[in-house]
């Protein structure tokens, strides 16, 4: 019998079980149906393009043919190893801004405001600058600058200026405009992952329990009130008790997944797979939301890309001398935000993440040659999608349909072709004439809308934020309240990014750590009446 159950040792997991069990009264089981993270790949940050086809930590999913991508698959990689998808991620750390977390609270997650969310980003961040009014130095993650960044990196920010674009240092900081170099969660020139910063810390508690290797198959119940979870580890069917909680942190995807195999979520479409409502709640797995990506790749001479650089050398500098040379690059160093012609408010509508390689099918087709690649998505995208049930067993991934630029009004197709017109213009300035070589994708220049729009529906792909399917408030198609517990449930919680009502403007990964301090902040705050 333990006292918290928490199932998925991703992102959000790690944190809950460092401060749960920070309390030597509570008895903590993590769950985590991947391996452990002794990969070294993992820890070294470029290791991350050696990592893509790794499907023993990959959950290596993909979509329903998506409509108005040309009927493409489109894959969803999602980590299935301690850390989750903080240990395959570029350790880009961007919070958004004050207006996205004010949006959450107007809509309905009361008490999600700026100014409430702001001291659990400062608490759980240790940032090499120091402390500030908007920067902690005291917190479990390294939040630092890149050690390394190469030559194309720095091109992409003097072109993206001589288009009008400010320079930008801190993209956490009084304003989110501009471009620069992205600050990482990186510690002494390693990957910092949720792993690396909760969990390593709390490992040798004696009231941790972390069993990797063990896949939830459902969630048990007393009626409405959660009990444990039964689970599959070593080809034995198992099950773990809770007395206080059990806490779903399996991410965007699962955490909905095994509300649903557990009787949790609309009720007739239960059924059409013979499972029986416990509670209807019609919302789980709507929602969906994600950052649609477009890659803009030009050919660039020998010798400065990434494309063909010595593997030898960079694990030589990495390895042997100390965290040193390119083996400390999360790839994307470059990037920043932008607003479009199409901006409805003060916000950022764009994001760009500048690569100095050449990257398609993210980097699984590899492309002849050297080169360069700038990324550019659309940071509010009005298309919703769903998760829906493919069978009754937990070991079939869901039916995931994107629904990709599937909006009424087609303005998220009219934002791509933003993200492309925007990118082209960068990629065109003086800064890369010494660079410069012929374009890869698109073929060709200067293209009017109908070949902008082929060349996204062939190319489009995700840039690896999905959110919003266990969605909190108090809305008819709500699934958690504002503290995270599930609608029609006791002793139940969803702590992870499929909370998040909307998608923030920027990366993920430190939404989703801010959500999961809070949260274990309140679990505690309840044990202690």
């Amino acid at each position: 019998m333990y006292d918290y159950i928490v199932i998925g040792a991703g992102s959000a997991g790690c944190v809950l079980a460092n401060r749960l069990s920070e309390d030597p009264a509570c008895r903590v089981l993590l769950l985590e149906a991947g391996p452990r993270d002794t990969n070294p790949f993992i820890h070294m940050p470029a290791g991350l393009a050696r990592l893509v086809n790794n499907r023993r930590i990959n959950w290596n999913l993909e979509t329903e043919p998506e409509p108005a991508l040309g009927g493409r698959r489109l894959w969803w990689p999602r980590g299935k190893v301690l850390g989750g998808s903080s240990s395959i991620n570029a350790m880009c750390y961007v919070r958004g801004v004050p207006d996205d977390y004010d949006g959450w609270a107007a809509g309905g997650a009361t008490g999600w405001g700026w100014e409430q969310v702001l001291p659990w980003f400062l608490h759980s961040e240790r940032n090499s600058r120091g402390a500030s009014a908007l920067h902690g130095d005291a917190g479990p993650l390294s939040v630092s600058d890149l050690r390394h960044h190469n030559p194309l990196s720095a091109a992409f920010i003097a072109a993206a200026r001589e288009a009008g674009h400010a320079h930008n240092p801190d993209f956490n900081g009084e304003q989110q405009l501009g471009v620069g170099l992205y600050q990482v969660t990186q510690r002494d020139g390693a990957r910092c992952s949720s792993a690396d910063a909760y969990l390593r810390p709390a490992r040798q508690r004696r009231n941790l329990t972390v069993l990797t290797g063990a896949q939830a198959t459902a969630l048990s119940f007393e009626g409405t009130t959660a009990t444990g979870v039964h689970y599959r580890r070593a080809g034995r069917h198992l099950h773990a008790r809770a007395a206080a909680e059990v806490i779903l942190s399996a991410g965007a995807i699962h955490s909905p997944h095994l509300l649903m195999l557990s009787g949790i979520g609309g009720a007739d479409a239960l059924r059409c797979h013979g499972i029986t409502p416990r509670v209807d709640l019609p919302g789980v797995g709507r929602n969906l939301q994600d950052h649609l990506d477009i890659c803009t790749v030009v050919h660039t001479g020998p010798g400065v890309s990434y494309d063909r650089s010595s593997e030898l050398r960079i694990a030589v500098d990495y390895f042997l001398r100390g965290h040193r040379g390119a083996g400390t690059s999360n790839l994307a160093e470059a990037g920043g935000f932008a607003r479009s012609s199409l901006a409805t408010d003060a916000r950022a509508d764009v994001q760009f993440h500048f690569v100095p390689a050449m990257l398609d099918n993210h980097g699984r087709h590899r492309l002849p040659g050297d080169g360069y690649t700038l990324h550019a998505c659309p940071l509010h995208p009005r298309s919703r999608g769903q998760l829906r049930l493919r069978d009754a067993d937990a070991r079939s991934p869901p039916r995931i349909q994107a629904n990709y630029l599937g909006d009424a009004d087609g303005h998220d197709l009219k934002m791509m072709r933003e993200c492309a017109r925007l990118s082209a213009e960068i990629l065109r300035q003086p800064a890369f004439d010494r660079w410069r070589g012929a374009p890869v994708f698109p073929s060709g220049t200067d293209l009017d809308d109908a070949a902008l729009d082929a060349f996204i529906r062939a190319k489009a792909e995700t840039i690896y934020h999905p959110v919003g399917t266990c969605a909190m408030g108090r809305h008819p198609e709500a699934v958690v309240d504002p503290t995270l517990r599930v609608h029609g449930t006791e002793r139940l919680r969803v702590v992870d990014a499929s909370v998040m009502p909307r998608l923030v403007s920027g990366n993920t990964n430190a939404p989703t750590l801010m959500i999961a301090e809070r949260a274990a902040h309140w679990i505690r705050a309840a044990a202690a009446g």
